[in-house]
């Protein structure tokens, strides 16, 4: 019930004079009760509001629970984050797990998904939609035509481009070029010494092909991080360098004159190799989604090898081989509960 002003139970107030102070202190009073009284009812109204739609969504998930518990009782209810199903779920759609991987998913992409919830299990589904979307559709990922096809994982929804700009990862890119001329000088060190697989060198090619790994599948390699210190060093310094699983890599790596690598998928579109261009003869170019891009010596590139990309080194035996430092990066778009998940999946010892 509204109360208009005029219909107020003021105190007579005479003249001035006939204490005017008590009269404006009842009207002051009588205005705030009117306030309080309004507040109470506009609270009181929103309440009943929220309790009615609480009571509703209630109601669907209970529906929702008790299907489950007559439709299914031997495969547990868990709830998590999920991407868009085929009938128009979001991300927080509760889910069956077992029910929606693939049948036809192979060993390797069980023993992931089995990680997943083990993870899931240690820490919380939050923040899993994507990769839980992923590894229900990497069984099928590898049947369709694509210009980006990672073999190993592909993480849903991650806008991407063949090249990144130097905005993506502005720290770490200048970190590796201020350090260039020490990072050129103990590859030199090394290479002195001899492509050898005894000194640390592996996947030895027959044109030139070969690579100085200080990290290899989330490792480090101890040795050849002693033969490169400071080298090793800057790679701890990066923000965003994938140290901790078997997607990240870090090393020397040597194409010899006449050599062409082509038509290749790197494993995962989680993440952005750097190149740093140590030694880059000319006629050496990289092509990554059909855009083709040169290194140059102290300076980064930011490639997506997730898409179709070749390799190749055009120069003459004068030249020498084409040499980069490559580092693997976090992929921008990937988040940090992501990136968390993604090394305990990953791990080296999985």
């Amino acid at each position: 019930m509204d109360w208009p002003m005029d219909l107020l139970p003021l105190p007579p107030c005479a003249e001035l004079g006939v204490r005017p102070l008590n009269g404006l202190l009842w009207t002051l009073l009588l205005l705030f009760l009117w306030y309080c009284y309004r507040v109470g009812k506009h609270k009181s109204g929103s309440r009943r509001s929220v309790l009615s739609r609480a009571g509703s969504c209630a109601g669907a998930v209970c529906s929702a629970t008790s299907n489950v518990a007559t439709g299914d009782r031997g495969t547990p209810c868990i709830t998590m984050e999920t991407g868009e199903e085929e009938q128009g779920q979001g991300y927080l759609t509760p889910v069956l797990s077992h029910a929606l991987f693939p049948p036809q998913a192979t060993a390797s992409g069980r023993k992931l998904y089995a990680a997943l919830q083990e993870y899931a299990k240690r820490y919380s589904w939050a923040g899993m939609g994507r990769i839980h979307k992923g590894l229900r559709e990497q069984a099928t990922l590898n049947d369709r035509s694509s210009i980006q096809k990672p073999h190993l994982f592909f993480l849903p929804d991650v806008p991407s481009i063949p090249f990144f700009p130097r905005d993506a990862h502005r720290h770490d890119i200048e970190v590796l070029e201020a350090n260039y001329p020490i990072i050129l000088a103990e590859f030199q060190a090394v290479y002195q010494r001899g492509i050898d697989p005894k000194i640390g060198w592996t996947g030895l090619g027959p044109k030139g092909q070969a690579v100085f790994p200080l990290y290899s599948a989330g490792v480090c390699v101890a040795g050849n991080c002693r033969s490169c210190p400071c080298t090793y060093r800057t790679l701890l310094s990066l923000r965003t360098f994938i140290s901790s699983n078997s997607l990240g890599a870090a090393g020397f790596w040597l194409l010899g004159p006449g050599a062409t690598l082509g038509g290749v998928y790197g494993p995962t579109n989680t993440r952005l190799r750097c190149h740093l261009g140590v030694q880059t003869p000319p006629q050496c170019e990289l092509v990554v989604g059909g855009e083709p891009q040169c290194w140059s010596e102290g300076h980064c590139l930011l490639v997506d090898d997730s898409f179709l990309h070749t390799v190749s080194h055009k120069g003459v035996a004068e030249d020498g081989p084409r040499v980069i430092f490559s580092v693997d990066l976090w992929h921008p778009n990937v988040a940090a509960a992501e990136r968390q998940a993604l090394d305990y999946i990953f791990c080296p010892d999985q």
